[in-house]
């Protein structure tokens, strides 16, 4: 009983609903919002960090030229990576998460307005994004999957902002101080919130990993290891989150959903990063977005 006194409220003044259009059924939510403004941000930094010349030239001796994506490619790419978010992320909640419900209820798929959506299902899709895009310009898979990851922590962040908004995948019951009362916990307990866990770690902590990597260590010289080093930390921090959020499902052994899916990211995008730092860097070429499509064998 007293750790419910000295848990907090759920603030009365937090909305799922960022505004209504009055006279109309129409409610525009946080939610949708923090995918639409976490792309268009992870668009915006990935055009700034490539108009960074100096960050592209190696410190050693590069090997060859590579292309570096230019605004109509990034355009292009950000493009099918929304809706490879979109459709990777439902397909993921629905294959991952609860696929006996939909199974007994095909239709519920499309019901996208009751939520449902997984990031290890949207990291796939996003992946199926950039193999469009690195096969139609000719580029190497790595770099593409680079200009990806540069801001991904940015949308992260802000969509597990809207999740501790929405009150939904609140953490496991807690006696800390910091413990949240959510109104949508049918037990009334004092949980830990673990959305706001996520934002931080795999919002602000991981972007500035990514930023001291790509800025101070030059790690946009060696295409692939910074969407690499991405899927490590973001595997590395999910994990450990997942020891006070609430399982999602059922557990596979000692692990929740959350870790399972988590650890080969972990495992892989170790393996990846030692591959790529042994290899010899790659120095920057420019193109004219003119000749974005005319890049045909240009990498080989």
């Amino acid at each position: 009983m007293l750790s419910v006194i000295h848990a907090i409220p759920f603030p009365s003044w937090i909305s799922d609903t960022a505004f209504s259009i009055p006279g109309t059924p129409i409610a525009v939510k946080w939610y949708g919002l923090g995918y639409i403004v976490g792309i268009t941000l992870a668009y915006l930094y990935a055009r700034r960090v490539c108009e960074t010349r100096d960050i592209w030239i190696a410190n050693g001796v590069p090997s060859r030229p590579v292309i570096v994506p230019n605004k109509i490619i990034l355009e292009d790419l950000f493009f099918y990576a929304l809706l490879g978010i979109m459709i990777g992320g439902r397909l993921g909640s629905v294959i991952l998460y609860n696929p006996g419900q939909y199974l007994a209820n095909p239709l519920d798929i499309f019901k996208v307005w009751e939520g449902g959506m997984a990031f290890h299902g949207g990291l796939l899709g996003v992946g199926a994004a950039a193999l469009l895009l690195a096969r139609k310009y000719k580029i190497p898979l790595g770099r593409i999957a680079d200009m990806t990851a540069l801001g991904a922590a940015i949308g992260i962040g802000l969509v597990r902002i809207t999740n501790f908004m929405n009150q939904e995948l609140w953490g496991r019951a807690a006696d800390v101080p910091w413990a949240f009362i959510f109104d949508t916990d049918a037990a009334g307990l004092p949980r830990h919130p673990s959305q706001l866990y996520e934002a931080f770690l795999e919002g602000l902590v991981l972007f500035l990993i990514i930023r001291i990597a790509t800025h101070k260590f030059k790690a946009l010289t060696r295409p692939g290891f910074i969407s690499a080093l991405f899927v490590f930390c973001y595997g590395l921090f999910r994990m450990f989150v997942e020891l006070f959020r609430e399982p999602d499902a059922s557990l596979f052994g000692p692990f929740t959903r959350g870790m399972a899916y988590s650890l080969p990211m972990v495992i892989g995008g170790l393996i990846v990063m030692i591959i790529l730092a042994k290899r010899p860097p790659v120095s920057p070429k420019r193109i004219r977005e003119e000749n974005a499509e005319e890049t045909e064998g240009a990498d080989g």
